[in-house]
């Protein structure tokens, strides 16, 4: 859980994802349209995946843990929240306090 939370607060935004995964993906691909040039992490391809991925599945409640996303070092949740956020309007809000974007 120390690994996710240092990870999680080292950038405005931060995607734990798996390479495979086209939920991660749709995710960092809306961010990049955004503007926002996000941490990911390919958990995939880190030695430390599997225990970050029961970690964030643990912080999620749910046994799918990526897409996982961060904003200004908290949780936001999945590609569903982070979609709906966005269609409420809320996500760019969001990542211009956390220091993301300025526009």
């Amino acid at each position: 859980m120390d690994a996710v939370t240092k990870l999680a607060s080292q950038r405005a935004v931060v995607v734990f994802s798996k390479s495979s995964c086209c939920m991660s993906h749709t995710v960092n691909r809306l961010f990049i349209d955004l503007g926002v040039s996000p941490s990911v992490h390919e958990l995939d391809e880190d030695p430390r995946g599997r225990e970050i991925e029961r970690a964030l599945a643990k912080l999620l409640g749910r046994n799918q843990a990526v897409p996982a996303v961060f904003i200004g070092g908290k949780l936001v949740g999945s590609t569903d929240k982070v979609m709906s956020l966005h269609m409420s309007g809320n996500l760019v809000p969001m990542l211009r306090n956390a220091g993301a974007m300025w526009l």
